[in-house]
């Protein structure tokens, strides 16, 4: 099958390890433990996410979660080291988007963020301009693994969607991607997806 773009997911694939320095600070900010964070962090994310939830609400959210209200002060200094928890970047990725683009193959954005996530992101990473499609899902009221977020994202690129190969890390969200109709390859180890990537007769890509 003949690959026409490249759709990337944003975290852990265009963007590298969660920075501990980052996590450290959320710790500091909110007072909480490693086990209440942890759980606070993640059970309201996925509204985040969608956009049921504005960054402010959800750092609230988050602080209820841990039995604590937040002042404006600390929302902002979360939403800050959030944006500062994901914003270490994952050169060969990012490397290879640009060679793809360099090449012409049209290349997209497809990511599970909030908006005050998306705005941190966006203000900070000029290289995100190179990309013909940027789809976050706050926008849309959808999320990963929504089929519907998907087809989305292919009517922005303008290609058939078996002719996209979509990369992410959760399977979750690679099963989405098959179940709309895409190419997927899971990117957990980097050598692992190249690996994957010529195996599967798009080795080409990688190359250009």
């Amino acid at each position: 099958m003949a690959i026409e773009a490249v759709l990337f997911d944003y975290g852990l694939v265009l963007s590298g390890p969660p920075d501990p320095a980052a996590w450290a600070e959320m710790r500091r900010v909110t007072g909480f433990d490693e086990g209440t964070l942890e759980r606070a962090y993640w059970v309201p994310r996925h509204d985040y996410d969608r956009g049921a939830l504005t960054g402010g609400e959800y750092w609230q959210a988050v602080g209820r979660a841990g039995g604590v209200e937040f002042d404006a002060g600390q929302v902002q200094a979360l939403i800050d080291a959030d944006t500062a928890l994901w914003t270490q970047v994952n050169e060969p990725m990012v490397a290879w988007a640009a060679r793809l683009q360099a090449a012409g193959m049209r290349t997209g954005i497809l990511s599970n963020l909030g908006d005050a996530m998306t705005a941190g992101v966006l203000a900070k990473f000029d290289w995100l301009d190179g990309f013909h499609h940027k789809l976050w899902s706050y926008t849309l009221g959808l999320a990963k693994p929504d089929v519907g977020i998907y087809r989305h994202a292919a009517e922005g690129l303008g290609a058939e969607t078996g002719k996209i190969l979509f990369v992410d890390d959760r399977a979750d969200n690679i099963g989405g991607a098959g179940a709309a109709g895409m190419q997927a390859i899971r990117y957990v180890d980097h050598d692992a997806f190249v690996r994957e990537l010529v195996e599967r007769g798009w080795g080409g890509l990688w190359l250009l």
